[in-house]
């Protein structure tokens, strides 16, 4: 795992097309913004980890993530 220190809008760049900016940094919160292509799905971790029994399936969850982001 790569670890990098940022600061209040700072960003990285993963390959040529998705930026990720430090938006806000508050206690033990950090807000970012991701900007990517459409076509790139971006899921919380604990929504992968999520359990099928948990409100419903997973593949349910991330249709409505994908509903949602699109």
């Amino acid at each position: 795992m790569l670890v990098l220190s940022r600061k209040p809008l700072q960003s990285i760049m993963i390959g040529p097309d998705i930026k990720i900016t430090i938006v806000k940094v508050e206690r033990n919160q950090v807000r970012i913004g991701i900007e990517a292509p459409r076509d790139v799905t971006i899921l919380r971790d604990e929504l992968i980890e999520a359990s099928p029994t948990d409100s419903g399936s997973g593949s349910e969850q991330l249709d409505e993530l994908q509903v949602l982001t699109s």
